[in-house]
């Protein structure tokens, strides 16, 4: 069992409020995304979970049972840091069993364990080498194998690709969502980004300023935003926003619509010229300028698209879906 539910819970740093009072149940097994820009409390409410920093009011229950003041060796979580923090001197063997050896766990026990860690992890071959003989990717496995063989009841992740490049990065989102499948284990995973949040997540926690903005699976999420910076932050390119007269058309103050549902028409209605052209080999992103609309909208086109630089366009938005919000910034439904 893993489930985690936290019931009015906060935290303060003397008189700064990082996290406001906030309640969210995370189901066993699911696999639950804290997304958000820097400094929104997506760490420290992991923190919290954790049991790493003491919450200020509400409290946290693990499977019914309040943990708030349950130290975090006895939480029966593993937190998987966005450092490796592998000891250099141990073989992975060593490093993966450490946590077991300082528990207690008889020898014949801690070997099951490595062993099958290690085969999920594609870590067979390399339990005999130090973590300096290893690549960035390899070193964050060996992390998480130190994790699974806690068998805990969830997983907390803080940002663990932040230190991976970028093609590392995609492979190790693939191997822990891939984890998780076979293991059906809880996890929350801490992330400042959209795109690992959306392909990894069974739920996404939106938070900015210590508060949460929604919560969804990442469809949901990305075609009901509740508000506008839902709308803003979630999808990659990010959601156009115009405000002013193609707005009021609509009834609205902002009106949303994403670069996929504007497509490019010889009489469509907006008309601009091309700034930089993105080519990305099946897609083409388009950033035209000019329009009255906005600073820039964004567009997204086939490969094949043969605008350019400076070539005058005519756009046509799906008018099914344009998202509304009003002067506050909330959704019109």
């Amino acid at each position: 069992m893993g489930q985690i539910a936290l019931e009015q819970v906060a935290k303060s740093f003397g008189d700064v409020n990082v996290i406001q009072p906030l309640d969210l149940t995370i189901e066993d097994g699911e696999f639950c995304v804290f997304v958000g820009p820097s400094g929104c409390g997506k760490s420290t409410l992991l923190r919290l979970i954790a049991g790493l920093e003491d919450i200020t009011s509400g409290a946290i229950r693990i499977d019914g049972v309040d943990a708030s003041d349950t130290p975090p060796a006895k939480r029966g979580l593993a937190m998987v840091f966005q450092s490796y923090a592998l000891y250099p001197h141990m073989t992975v063997r060593k490093n993966i069993a450490f946590p077991m050896k300082m528990s207690g766990v008889p020898e014949a026990e801690q070997k099951r364990r490595i062993e099958a860690a290690a085969k999920a992890l594609n870590l067979t071959d390399y339990l005999d080498r130090r973590p300096g003989q290893l690549s960035g990717g390899q070193r964050q496995r060996v992390a998480i194998g130190r994790a699974i063989v806690r068998e805990p009841a969830a997983f907390l992740f803080d940002e663990p690709l932040s230190n991976l490049d970028a093609a590392l990065r995609v492979g190790m989102r693939l191997e822990i969502s891939e984890l998780h499948k076979r293991l059906k284990t809880t996890m929350v995973y801490v992330t400042h980004d959209q795109v690992e949040a959306m392909t990894m997540a069974d739920k996404i926690v939106v938070l900015r300023a210590g508060n949460i903005e929604q919560i969804g699976s990442p469809l949901e999420l990305y075609r009901n935003p509740r508000n506008l910076f839902v709308a803003g932050f979630i999808g990659s390119p990010r959601m156009n926003l115009i405000e002013g007269n193609a707005a009021a058309q609509h009834g609205a103050a902002t009106i949303g619509i994403r670069p996929e549902h504007i497509e490019v028409a010889e009489n469509g209605p907006w008309r601009g010229t091309v700034g930089v052209a993105e080519h990305l080999g099946s897609d083409t992103f388009l950033h035209v300028l000019g329009t009255g609309l906005a600073e820039s909208l964004t567009v997204r086109a086939t490969g094949e698209v043969g605008l350019r630089f400076g070539d005058a366009v005519a756009l046509a938005p799906r008018e099914d879906q344009i998202h509304r919000f009003d002067a506050s910034g909330m959704r019109i439904a």
